[in-house]
């Protein structure tokens, strides 16, 4: 399948990458966002069409999907998305790319389905993470024995208000799990604590770890037969975790309420120790069998570009042909060597260590 792509929310710090990769892939290209400036600006660099669209009005959805072959949703805030964006495209008969999006989504589209999705496929979680998150860890399932993994994700980035909102309402068995591991084929939960000032390759200084298995890391074990998996997410300093602590406690406001402290909080973040991100998995062979441990490190200046950099690729490989029909993830659906061989040329990629080569490839 080739022909135009549709990128929603292309003047925003995930569009604008997504759309100047997928320009430099040569694909053709339509911008969409709520201000019609501001996609024209985006638009005009790269010698594209712009349009305004509003993401709540089914008439400008369907006026902006029609005539594409895939339409990428770098817009949000995906808790109000949901499979909004999906079900438009895949109307128009395109295929689908979401920056974000995870199982709720996915569970949202499941009811009654779209018969396109027989011949067109719709692909979430195709950031940073979600998405390379789960998918960078696979290099390391390549057929060689892994005993216990454990998955390293975060940094000091800012937060836009909407991402922080979708960060708040990331609980329930359906986001994941605090302070449980898998184990056994099966989760484990209270059976972590955090890791409090702690030292990790690829990260700045001392750093705090949160243990929460996600589900994408979740399907990674369950799938990759990991006998035992510990995924943290990582904050450069206290502040986050604090914000988060006191949001989640406060059962009388909504998530929008805190919204803001969250957004201070990450700003704090980036003023005290600067903008860089970091997805570090560690494998560890089954013990007593003699193999060496081996890991895979990828360094980011900001998450938000490189999850633009992910939905592009991952639109460009649905444009090809090479995802099948139906709804996935892009942790499971992307090939995860053509992607890092991508990763280590781009200017995004500070650093990039593989499992073959201890040594940075940048």
């Amino acid at each position: 399948m080739t022909g135009l792509i549709g990128v929603l929310g292309g003047a925003g710090a995930v569009g604008r990458t997504a759309v100047e990769r997928l320009a430099s892939f040569g694909l053709p290209l339509r911008i969409g966002g709520r201000s019609l400036v501001r996609a024209d600006e985006v638009a005009r660099a790269v010698g594209a069409d712009a349009t305004a669209v509003d993401l709540f009005d089914d008439d400008s959805l369907t006026r902006f999907c029609s005539g594409c072959a895939v339409v990428v949703n770098c817009a949000g805030p995906s808790y109000q998305v949901l499979d909004r964006v999906a079900r438009a495209a895949l109307a128009a008969d395109a295929g689908y790319v979401d920056a974000a999006g995870d199982l709720v989504a996915v569970e949202a589209l499941g009811h009654a389905p779209p018969s396109s999705l027989a011949r067109r496929a719709a692909v979430f979680s195709a950031g940073l993470m979600p998405g390379l998150s789960g998918l960078l860890p696979r290099l390391l399932l390549d057929g060689t024995p892994v005993g216990r993994l454990d998955v390293y994700v975060g940094g000091s980035v800012e937060i836009s208000e909407a991402s922080a909102v979708d960060a708040l309402l990331t609980r329930g068995p359906k986001f994941g799990h605090a302070l449980a591991m898998w184990q056994a084929g099966r989760v484990v939960e209270h059976s972590l604590a955090p890791l409090r000032s702690v030292s990790l390759p690829g990260f700045r200084g001392r750093v705090h770890a949160v243990p929460f298995l996600s589900t994408e890391m979740r399907m990674l074990a369950a799938g990759g037969g990991i006998g035992e998996l510990r995924n943290y997410t990582v904050y450069a300093t206290e502040n986050l975790p604090a914000a988060f602590a006191t949001a989640w406690a406060d059962d009388e406001q909504p998530p929008e309420a805190h919204a803001g402290a969250i957004v201070a909080a990450a700003a704090r973040d980036v003023e005290e120790h600067g903008r860089h991100y970091t997805v570090l998995a560690y494998a560890r062979p089954p013990a007593g069998s003699g193999l060496p441990a081996r890991r895979v490190l990828l360094r980011t200046p900001d998450s938000y570009p490189l999850s633009g950099l992910v939905a592009a690729i991952t639109a460009r490989e649905l444009a090809a042909g090479a995802v099948p029909p139906g709804v996935h993830y892009a942790s499971e659906a992307l090939d995860p060597r053509r992607v890092t061989a991508e990763l280590a040329g781009d200017p995004l990629v500070s650093e990039l260590a593989l499992p073959e080569d201890a040594a940075a490839t940048r």
